[in-house]
């Protein structure tokens, strides 16, 4: 089916339909993202709101759904696409890294909320993904449209081989993505700002 995830009554469409099934919502996958590049003081505020809804209200919104019938099962998996994105600030990208940011944190937070309860919580740190999200988010000038990017097949092996074995979190899928996420985690922000700039501004490929 297809609903419009930005919107409550999308959400609240998408799981009537998961729970009208008939059958047991084993494990859940929280993907839905958008980004949108270029200086905040030059994007519309409609566009941005809308990366909040989708990004982080949406995902909130479904996972309150999804956690408490599997808490009620005592049994279920659940996979949220967060980002390497999620690790600095995103200069050109305030709004979409500061989201996947929430998500990260929200994921971890929930993970440890619900050990007890047979219900495992798996993070998903992709890197740039050879997919329509930099054309979508109005970016292709820039190098990290035009860097090296991540087989999107790849990423999703290494997201279900994560949530099946129920782990904390997979930074996927190069050498140089998981190089780069050791690295955010000793880097001032300030520093990874600036990285984040040099590749993020429009006009910088």
């Amino acid at each position: 089916m297809q609903v419009d995830l930005a919107t409550e009554h999308g959400v609240d469409q998408l799981y009537a339909r998961v729970s009208n099934c008939g059958r047991a919502l084993d494990a859940a996958a929280l993907n839905a993202g958008i980004g949108l590049g270029s200086p905040f003081v030059e994007n519309e505020l409609t566009d941005e709101l809308r990366i909040i809804d989708l990004n982080v209200r949406s995902t909130v919104h479904l996972a309150k759904h999804v956690v408490r019938d599997m808490v009620a099962r005592a049994e279920g998996r659940i996979l949220f696409t967060s980002s390497i994105a999620s690790t600095m600030p995103g200069s050109f990208q305030a709004v979409y890294n500061a989201s996947k940011s929430f998500v990260q944190s929200f994921a971890m937070a929930l993970r440890s909320e619900l050990k007890d309860t047979g219900v495992s919580v798996t993070s998903l740190m992709p890197g740039p993904t050879d997919t329509e999200f930099f054309e979508r988010a109005d970016m292709l000038d820039t190098k990290l449209a035009n860097n090296y990017r991540d087989d999107p097949a790849d990423v999703a092996r290494d997201g279900f081989e994560a949530l099946i074995n129920g782990e904390e979190r997979v930074v996927s899928h190069s050498l140089k993505t998981k190089a780069q996420a050791a690295g955010t985690r000793v880097l001032p922000d300030s520093v990874k700002a600036e990285m984040h700039r040099k590749h993020a501004e429009p006009g910088s490929a």
